[in-house]
């Protein structure tokens, strides 16, 4: 299992060994002596898995301190668009999001920390994704940032035309008016 930095602080990128023979792969997804000698100390106390069709874009969310989730995200099947957004406040990369392709075939994972919102766009005809959460869904705490909020200008990869937004996502607000309760280093 490799971890890769970003230019994000905490935001990593993992990227398990894949042994692959004729039988087919195998790959560790999680081991918790391997992030903990990365200084990955979150334990994942909920799995939540969720399946899409192509052009649904999902977020960007997240839940407020001090319900805050850091989450482990990969893809069992097909191919997402996976983004985060720094909305830690004093971070030197607030406002800015990071995007990367996760799918069944690359096996990579995104460890989203507390701080960030998230969200997804399915590029392939359907996908299947799972994350690990280290906290509780909490309804109270739970809030968002539009996913076409200008400021942020995220590719989200799909035609616009084909995008799919639920009622709840479409009302959220832009990052200037989102409630954050987030600080570098705080959580």
């Amino acid at each position: 299992m490799k971890i890769e930095t970003t230019d994000f602080p905490d935001l990593v990128i993992i990227d398990p060994g894949i042994f692959i023979d004729d039988r087919g792969y195998f790959f560790e997804s999680y081991n918790l002596n391997t992030f903990k000698q990365n200084n990955i100390d979150n334990i994942f106390i909920q799995d939540n898995q969720a399946k899409s069709i192509y052009g649904v874009i999902r977020g960007l969310h997240y839940q407020l301190a001090p319900y805050a989730q850091t989450k482990l995200i990969r893809v069992i099947k097909g191919k997402i668009y996976d983004v985060a957004v720094d909305i830690r406040e004093n971070s030197p990369t607030f406002g800015k999001w990071f995007g990367i392709e996760l799918s069944e075939d690359n096996h990579k994972q995104l460890f989203v920390p507390k701080g960030f919102a998230h969200g997804y766009s399915v590029l392939s005809q359907e996908a299947i994704i799972l994350y690990k959460c280290d906290d509780f869904y909490n309804k109270e705490s739970e809030r968002g940032i539009i996913y076409n909020d200008p400021y942020l200008d995220i590719d989200w990869k799909v035609e616009t035309e084909k995008s799919i937004i639920s009622a709840k996502d479409k009302v959220l607000p832009e990052l200037k008016n989102a409630d954050m309760n987030f600080y570098l280093n705080q959580l």
